[in-house]
Order: C-alpha cells, then sequence, then structure tokens
C-alpha cells in the first residue's frame, strides 16, 4: 500500500535533497563535504523515493543503471588523476586552467573538483546497487 504522505513529501523533498547534495559536492571543495557526504545524501534522496514508489519507479526516474554510475564515476576520478600524468607531475597532482565564458567571466577549474565528481557518482551507484538490490528481494 502506498502511503499518500511519503508520497507527497517525497515528491517535495526531492528536489530540495538533491540541490543540498550538489550543495555539499561543491562546498566540500574548500570545507567539510565533498564527493562522498554528497553522494550520501544523494543516494538517500533516491531511497527515500524507492520506500514512496518502489525499485521500478525509482530506476526509471534515474534514467541510469547504478552499476553505470560505478563505472563512469571510477573512470572519472581515474582520469582527473591521470591528468597530471601528461603534464610531468606525480599521479593525482592537482591541475587547474582557466576556461573565458563571455567577455568577462573566467572560470577556474580544476582536477579536485573531477576527482570529487567521480567519488560522487561511485558511492550513489554502489549504495543504490546494494539497496535496490535488496528491497527488490523483498
Amino acid at each position: 500500500m502506498q502511503s499518500v504522505i511519503l508520497s507527497t513529501a517525497t515528491r517535495i523533498l526531492m528536489p530540495m535533497l538533491l540541490l543540498f547534495s550538489a550543495f555539499i559536492l561543491f562546498r566540500g571543495h574548500n570545507l567539510p563535504g565533498g564527493g562522498f557526504i554528497g553522494g550520501l545524501v544523494a543516494s538517500a534522496t533516491f531511497i527515500l523515493h524507492c520506500y514512496a514508489y518502489g525499485v521500478e519507479s525509482t530506476l526509471a526516474t534515474l534514467r541510469i543503471s547504478p552499476r553505470m554510475l560505478v563505472g563512469v564515476g571510477l573512470l572519472l576520478a581515474l582520469g582527473s588523476g591521470c591528468v597530471s600524468l601528461f603534464a610531468g607531475k606525480p599521479f593525482m597532482t592537482g591541475r587547474w586552467g582557466e576556461i573565458q565564458i563571455g567577455a568577462e567571466e573566467i572560470w577556474h577549474l580544476g582536477t579536485p573538483i573531477f576527482f570529487d565528481l567521480g567519488v560522487y557518482l561511485v558511492v550513489i551507484g554502489a549504495v543504490l546497487t546494494i539497496i535496490l538490490t535488496l528491497a527488490e528481494v523483498d
């Protein structure tokens, strides 16, 4: 039986929790947080959706296999570490670059954020693979 209160609360909370997860991910570059904690918050959001709507609906909402998220995250984290090798530096040495946006705005991007994104995706994929597999058995 599906709870109306849980379904309504999930619909309202999901966007806010995913936004909070992204905030924690990007905040973690300079302050506590980062890919691991942000990934746990995002995973908890989809687990809440699973309790409210079921496994099939959660997988449809996710639109990508959790196992695929693990693979993409591992490749992204590994790739961010290999960038420094091409510059003649040790593995996982942070590298930064600039991207010109418009006439005056410049974004400074570094490999640590891509590593955090990889960890974020791995955590989401691993947690959801475990929880959704256990929920399917029920």
